[in-house]
This record gives C-alpha cells, sequence and structure tokens, in this order.
C-alpha cells in the first residue's frame, strides 16, 4: 500500500508580547520555515509586507498556542514557483486561497498578494 500523501502544513500565528505581530510558519523539509510580519499577511497587491526570517520551529509548533500566541489561521500550502530570489505559494486556510509571493531584498523579505488570485 502507497503511503499516504500530506500537504505541508502553514501556520499564521498572531503574537500579543513583546509587542503585536504576526509569524508565518510553512512547513519544509521537516521544519516550519519562519518568518514575522509585523502587519499581518497584506490584503491588496499595492501594499506589501515587511516579512523577517526568523529561526526555524519544529512541526508540532504548528499547533502551540499558550496566553500571548493564538493561531489566526491554519492550513496547508502549496509551492507553485521558486528561484533564489523569491518563490511564490498559495496558503489553504480558513477562508478562500490565496497566492502570495515572498522576495528576498537582500536583508529582509517582502510579503505580496499576487494580483492573479486562484
Amino acid at each position: 500500500m502507497a503511503p499516504e500523501h500530506r500537504q505541508p502544513a502553514f501556520v499564521l500565528h498572531e503574537h500579543h508580547r513583546p509587542s503585536h505581530h504576526f509569524d508565518l510558519r510553512l512547513e519544509e523539509d521537516g521544519v516550519l520555515r519562519s518568518w514575522a510580519v509585523p502587519k499581518g499577511l497584506p490584503t491588496d497587491a499595492r501594499a506589501d509586507r515587511l516579512a523577517v526570517a526568523v529561526d526555524d520551529h519544529d512541526l508540532d509548533h504548528a499547533t502551540y498556542t499558550d496566553a500571548t500566541k493564538t493561531i489566526a489561521d491554519t492550513g496547508w500550502w502549496d509551492l507553485e514557483d521558486r528561484n533564489e530570489r523569491r518563490f511564490v505559494f498559495v496558503l489553504h486556510g480558513q477562508g478562500r486561497p490565496r497566492r502570495y509571493a515572498m522576495i528576498h531584498t537582500g536583508d529582509n523579505w517582502l510579503l505580496h498578494l499576487t494580483r492573479d488570485q486562484p
């Protein structure tokens, strides 16, 4: 029998300390790749959001909450395209699927909501 194929997880944590911000976590290579996104995911293709890469987290952190950290959204994600400067992906969470591009600026990342949506 073939092993079950599972989609890679994503979680958007909302933090209330030390200051309000969000962490986007994408499962890849057995860990959660993580970015702090101070203003949350972009809701308009004309307004990119700063995304600061932070340390990877263990996969069990996808369900972690505490008094100052809640889960704002969770689900799975698809990688659509990747090169050394950017990657394009779709988040499948609580609402409709949304396509984003994560663009490396050299120091940090910009999170961009693409004009073309699934």
